[in-house]
């Protein structure tokens, strides 16, 4: 058992660079789990300075010093923060407070729905089928409830946090960009100077991580804008508030567009019950979805990501578990750095075996 032991340490970890990768990614794994929920503030930061650099260098591209473009995008965050801060933020806390307000209603009229299901499919369903879905139905909506109000009163209900993401995010992003060779430059001071394979797979993951966010937040806003103009057209009930959800429903791959699914049948189920409207929703919504996964996402990544769904859905787990919805956020990226060190790995391993 030693002898395999020391035979796998061997081949994987003679090349001192190796060493060097495996050690500054458990230091920066550890960090991140120890003191993400403390550095929140940075990582937004870090977030937005990657989506807005390309505006930085688009700027700079016409002759605009660095400077002076990392202080128009300073002003731009502030006009976007104020907007989403001032107009946005109450219409959806309004609509979200109105759909906690009519919940008691709606689980009465669903209720009273389904009670009607098996009188005209008796075939089909009957009533101690119809009672367990009630009770199941009802204990979800307490539960969900009570996540609801818990996150608002402990996440949202703090001026202090508030006031910390609208006064020293636009700040540090605006340092991010400006000081950005500085930065840089100081981070590789941390990393021993032969180490090529880390800067090797730092190269191929940097770009792909800044291009990742700059096309999640295009296609969230899409799918936002694109399923508020359906609900809005259909007459849905709090057409705002369920199309936010299902544009951040497409930060969790597959998992994401089913969970949101159930309160934009359910909210529509409530407003017209079983009528062919509901269903023409329904199904357009589905269209978006289709569109959105098949059409979308292979446009906006099809340099980014080449991973396999399952391997997307694991990171999403694994590292939705360590990190929260960081993790979730940041899964395929993760992935694509794992993929990255595991193909820079063998190269590695090759170039100290004629030596052995």
């Amino acid at each position: 058992m030693y002898d395999i032991i020391r035979g796998w340490y061997t081949r994987n970890f003679s090349d001192p660079q190796a060493v060097i990768l495996a050690f500054l990614l458990l230091v920066v794994f550890g960090l991140v789990w120890l003191v993400g929920g403390i550095m929140a503030p940075v990582l937004v930061s870090l977030v937005l300075a990657y989506l807005l650099e390309s505006v930085v260098a688009f700027m700079q591209r016409w002759h605009v010093p660095r400077t002076l473009a990392s202080v128009c995008v300073l002003f731009l965050i502030l006009a976007i923060s104020a907007v989403v801060l001032f107009g946005l933020v109450p219409v959806l806390y309004q609509q979200l407070t109105d759909v906690m307000r009519e919940l008691p209603r709606m689980i009465q009229n669903i209720q009273e729905q389904l009670l009607r299901l098996p009188e005209k499919y008796p075939d089909i369903f009957t009533v101690a089928q119809i009672n367990d879905l009630i009770s199941n139905l009802r204990s979800e909506l307490t539960s969900f409830t009570q996540s609801v109000l818990s996150f608002s009163l402990a996440r949202l209900g703090t001026l202090v946090m508030i006031a910390v993401y609208v006064v020293l995010v636009p700040i540090m992003v605006f340092f991010a960009l400006k000081d950005k060779d500085e930065l840089l430059g100081f981070a590789k001071t941390f990393v021993p100077t032969s180490s090529e394979l880390t800067f090797t797979v730092w190269r191929e993951v940097d770009g792909k991580i800044a291009n990742y966010i700059r096309g999640k937040f295009v296609e969230v806003l899409i799918v936002w804008v694109v399923t508020y103009i359906l609900f809005a057209v259909m007459g849905l009930n709090y057409s705002l508030l369920l199309s936010f959800l299902v544009g951040l429903s497409v930060i969790i791959p597959y998992v994401g567009a089913i969970a949101v699914t159930v309160p934009i049948a359910l909210i529509g189920f409530f407003q017209w019950g079983f009528v062919p409207k509901l269903g023409y929703m329904l199904i357009a919504y589905q269209v978006i979805q289709i569109l959105d996964g098949n059409v979308l996402v292979p446009l906006l990544f099809s340099e980014v990501v080449n991973l396999h769904p399952l391997a997307i859905i694991a990171s999403v787990l694994f590292f939705g578990g360590l990190f929260g919805l960081w993790g979730v956020f940041f899964a395929i990226p993760l992935a694509t750095l794992v993929q990255a060190v595991l193909n820079a790995w063998p190269k590695a391993r090759e170039s100290v075996s004629p030596s052995t």
